[in-house]
Formats: structure tokens, C-alpha cells, sequence
């Protein structure tokens, strides 16, 4: 069985559905999504009903991101939050206005069955975001904390390369497990495109929202494929751009 991490999709079906094919998935693989569904190119709602498939043939897991829990927010309550219109909603809502009725409550139960963070049997870490807690995301006092959080990545890309796991500076948090494999900041914000190493986190948002490509890494190996810029695939869509 290979194991691979799928960077954020941002509505982005056509790109998902490229890297899948790339990297020659079968049933017998394990995917981890590290969240963001949603929110950027106009396939958000189709991305979930498209996953939602997928899961019924493969070995998947679903990690909550942020802009999930907007979306689920606003399918519940019908309450808009402006600075989340701004930033991606509205690509959202018009897709589930085009969104049969019938399927809305899967939608639902999809976005409220997330994971928050997942661990694997070799002690690897997959959250959205990261996690302040010095005893790992399972003591989080606000759960919320594992899809929003950035300072364990502005941490990891701060460390001092000689810095050693035994020195006494050494960050705790990065101690408590083998590997991280987070989502969230886009690794184009340091003019990236493919996944970054930083201590022992991956950082495999790749900018698919913006102008970047959407990512899959396996997780043994570390070997990245990755779709065209998205941007590309959606030529009469701006995305979060």
C-alpha cells in the first residue's frame, strides 16, 4: 500500500482529478486530504460530491481545513460572514446554489465527519494547519486551533538549521512525531511551487487557489506529482487571485 498526502484543492476538481491520475492511484492506496475543499475555483461543491465517490472505491481520509468549516457554517446556519465572502465564499455559494437539493444533506454530514488531525501507526502527524499545544493537537483547548494555527510553520521555517533535536531550543512541538504534513500557507508566499521541507514538516499547499499547482505526495518516498497551475484549467475564473 503507498500512502500519499493531497495538498489544499480550493475547488479545483480538474486539477484532483489530473494528479490522480498521474500518480496511477488504485483502491489499494491510502489518501489523506489535508482539507480546504472549498472555496476558490467555481467545482467547490463538486469537489465534495466528487469525493464523497471516491471514498466509496478507496482508502480515504478527510482532514478538516478552515474554509471547510466556513462553508459548513454557512450550510447550517445560512449566516454570511463577509470577510469569508472575500476571501473564497462566494465561489462556494454559487456553487451549491447549482447543487441538487437531494445531495445537500450528504454535503452536510461530510463536512461535520472531518477529521481535525490524523496519525499514523508510524507516529506521522496530517492537520490542516498546526497545533500550539506543546503536548500535540489532542490537548488543543480550542479545537479550531489545528486548521487555523501558522506559527508551527513560521517556527519551522525560523529554525536555525544547525539547531539538533537534542539542543535545548529545539522546538517540543516538533518532537512529539516522525513527520508533519500540513496544508493552509501557501508555499508560493515563499516562492514555491512544490512541496517544502522545513525541519520535519511538509508543507504540501502548493498555491492551487492562487496560481500555483495542486500537489500529492507520497509520503514514503517523498516523491511529488503535481497537476498543471490551476489557474490554467479554470482560463475565465479568477480563484482567490
Amino acid at each position: 500500500m503507498r500512502k500519499f498526502a493531497i495538498g489544499d484543492i480550493h475547488g479545483g476538481l480538474k486539477a484532483l482529478k489530473q494528479i490522480l491520475e498521474r500518480a496511477q492511484i488504485t483502491p489499494q492506496d491510502q489518501l489523506i486530504f489535508l482539507g480546504d475543499y472549498v472555496d476558490g475555483w467555481s467545482d467547490s461543491a463538486n469537489v465534495v460530491s466528487f469525493l464523497l465517490e471516491l471514498k466509496q472505491t478507496h482508502n480515504c481520509i478527510f482532514i478538516r481545513g478552515n474554509h471547510d468549516d466556513l462553508v459548513h457554517k454557512w450550510l447550517k446556519t445560512g449566516d454570511l460572514n463577509e470577510n469569508w465572502l472575500k476571501h473564497g465564499g462566494q465561489s462556494s455559494k454559487d456553487a451549491y446554489e447549482k447543487l441538487a437539493p437531494s445531495a445537500l444533506e450528504k454535503h452536510k454530514n461530510f463536512y461535520h465527519d472531518l477529521e481535525n488531525y490524523y496519525i499514523d501507526k508510524e507516529n506521522n502527524l496530517f492537520l490542516h494547519a498546526g497545533f500550539a499545544n506543546m503536548h500535540g493537537p489532542q490537548n488543543e483547548y480550542e479545537p479550531y486551533m489545528v486548521y487555523w494555527d501558522r506559527t508551527l510553520w513560521e517556527t519551522a521555517l525560523a529554525l536555525d538549521k544547525n539547531l539538533k533535536p537534542e539542543d535545548l531550543f529545539y522546538p517540543k512541538r516538533f518532537k512529539l512525531f516522525k513527520e508533519i504534513f500540513i496544508g493552509h500557507t501557501p508555499v508560493t508566499r515563499i516562492n514555491q511551487t512544490k512541496p517544502v521541507n522545513a525541519a520535519n514538516i511538509w508543507n504540501v499547499d502548493t498555491g492551487a487557489a492562487f496560481k500555483g499547482p495542486l500537489s500529492i505526495i507520497n509520503i514514503e518516498t517523498k516523491e511529488v506529482i503535481q497537476s498543471d497551475p490551476v489557474y490554467q484549467l479554470y482560463p475565465n475564473e479568477s480563484g482567490r487571485n
